[in-house]
C-alpha cells in the first residue's frame, strides 16, 4: 500500500508551524492513487487550519494518526468555517488512532460572555461520505460538536474518546444527521451537551457499549426545527452506562407543527448511575425556559421500548413521559426498570402515552 507521510510533504510535528498545507498535500496524491493508499501522520504535535479533505478517491484510502492535531491557539482561524477536519463525498475511508484537540476554552468563554464569537467548528465531520470507519480516536476540547456524520451511510464509529468539560457549551460528542447504517461500538463520552444526538433523518442506528458522562445523556432530537422533517427511525441504544448526566436517553421535540416521526426506537440494558433525568420524552422541549414555542408538537412518536434499565435518579421523578397533546405516543413499552431515588422508589410522570409494561417497573408504572 503506498504511504504518504505528511512530513515528508514539510510537516513538522513541534506544535507550532503551521503544516495545513503538507496534509493536503499527501490527501491530494494518496486520492488520486489507483491503489489502496495510506495518509500516514507520525508521531508529534502538527498545527493545522481547516483541513478539507475532498472526494471521491480512486480507491480505499487509510487516514493514520500517530500524532495528535492541535488548531491554533486564536479561536476564530478555525471558527468561522463551522468545521475544522471534514471529509466530503469520500467513499470507503479509514480514520483510526491519535488525538485532536480543537483547543475551545477561548471560544467557549467568548460564548458564555455573549460577545461577537464566530459560529465556531466541529472537530471532525463526514459529510456525504460511505463506507466510514473511525476507530481510536481521541477527541479534546471541541469548539462545537466533537463528531458530526451528515448525509453519510455505512459508517462505524469504535472506541473513541470524547473528552470536554461539563460546562462547555453545545460540545455533542457524536451528532448524526440525515444518515443511515451508523454502528457506534465503545467508547467513553464525557462532554458538555449530548453524549449522542441523534438528530432528524437518522435510520438503522445501532449503539452499544458507551460510557456516557458528564453530558446530557443520549438524544433523539432535538426535532420539529421544521414542518418538512425527515423522521428517526430503527434505532437501538444498550449495553451502556450513564454516570451524572443531565439526562440518560431522551427522545425531544419542539412544541411546533413537523409532519416528523420518531418509530421503531430500543433502549434496552443501561445502567444509571446518579443521573438527572434517567428516563425521558419531552415534546415540550425549552432549554432555557424561555423563548420557546408553545403550539402542539407534530413529531408522531410510536413503537418505543425501555427495557433492562436500572440505577439511581438524582430528582424524585425518574421517567418523565410528556407527550403531544395532539398527537400522542402509541406503542410506548416499558418492561423490567427500577430506578430508585435516594434509596427509596422513584415516581413517574405520563401525559397523552399509550403502551404496556411488562416485569418489574419502578417507578410505579403511570401508563
Amino acid at each position: 500500500m503506498p504511504s504518504f507521510n505528511v512530513q515528508r510533504y514539510g510537516a513538522r510535528g513541534d506544535g507550532r508551524t503551521d503544516s495545513t498545507k503538507p496534509f493536503l498535500t499527501a490527501w491530494s496524491l494518496a486520492c488520486r492513487s489507483r491503489a489502496r493508499a495510506m495518509v500516514y501522520i507520525p508521531r508529534g504535535t502538527y498545527l493545522v487550519t481547516n483541513l478539507v479533505f475532498w472526494g471521491p478517491c480512486k480507491n480505499h484510502i487509510t487516514f493514520k494518526i500517530d500524532g495528535t492535531l492541535v488548531a491554533p491557539a486564536n479561536y476564530w482561524s478555525i471558527g468561522n468555517s463551522g468545521y475544522w477536519i471534514l471529509f466530503a463525498k469520500v467513499n470507503r475511508i479509514s480514520v483510526s488512532g491519535g488525538t485532536i484537540d480543537a483547543r475551545g476554552a477561548g471560544y467557549w468563554s467568548c460564548r458564555k460572555k455573549g460577545s461577537h464569537c464566530p459560529q465556531g467548528a466541529r472537530s471532525i465531520s463526514f459529510s456525504w461520505c460511505n463506507n466510514v470507519l473511525l476507530s481510536g480516536l481521541t477527541s479534546l476540547n471541541s469548539q462545537n460538536m466533537h463528531v458530526t456524520v451528515h448525509h453519510s451511510s455505512n459508517v462505524r464509529i469504535q472506541n473513541i474518546r470524547i473528552r470536554a468539560p461539563s460546562g462547555s457549551p453545545n460540545t455533542d460528542g457524536i451528532h448524526v444527521q440525515s444518515s443511515s447504517g451508523v454502528t457506534i461500538s465503545g467508547g467513553t463520552i464525557a462532554t458538555g451537551d449530548d453524549c449522542i444526538a441523534l438528530s432528524q433523518g437518522s435510520r438503522n442506528i445501532w449503539i452499544e457499549r458507551v460510557n456516557c458522562g458528564p453530558g446530557h445523556g443520549i438524544s433523539i432530537g432535538s426535532l420539529g426545527d421544521y414542518v418538512n422533517e425527515e423522521g428517526v427511525q430503527n434505532v437501538t441504544v444498550t449495553s451502556s452506562v450513564f454516570t451524572k448526566t443531565q439526562n440518560g436517553v431522551r427522545i425531544k421535540t419542539w412544541a411546533r407543527p413537523s409532519r416528523g416521526f420518531v418509530r421503531n426506537v430500543v433502549f434496552r440494558n443501561l445502567i444509571m448511575r446518579n443521573v438527572d433525568n434517567p428516563v425521558i420524552i419531552d415534546q415540550n422541549y425549552c432549554p432555557n425556559g424561555r423563548g420557546c414555542p408553545r403550539q402542539s408538537s407534530g413529531v408522531k412518536i410510536s413503537g418505543v421500548t425501555f427495557a433492562n434499565i436500572k440505577g439511581t435518579s438524582t430528582t424524585p421523578i425518574a421517567m418523565k413521559l410528556d407527550c403531544s397533546r395532539s398527537n400522542h405516543c402509541t406503542g410506548i413499552r416499558l418492561q423490567d426498570i427500577r430506578l430508585t431515588y435516594m434509596r427509596r422508589s422513584s415516581a413517574s410522570y405520563c401525559r397523552n402515552v399509550h403502551g404496556r409494561r411488562s416485569g418489574v417497573v419502578i417507578p410505579r408504572n403511570c401508563l
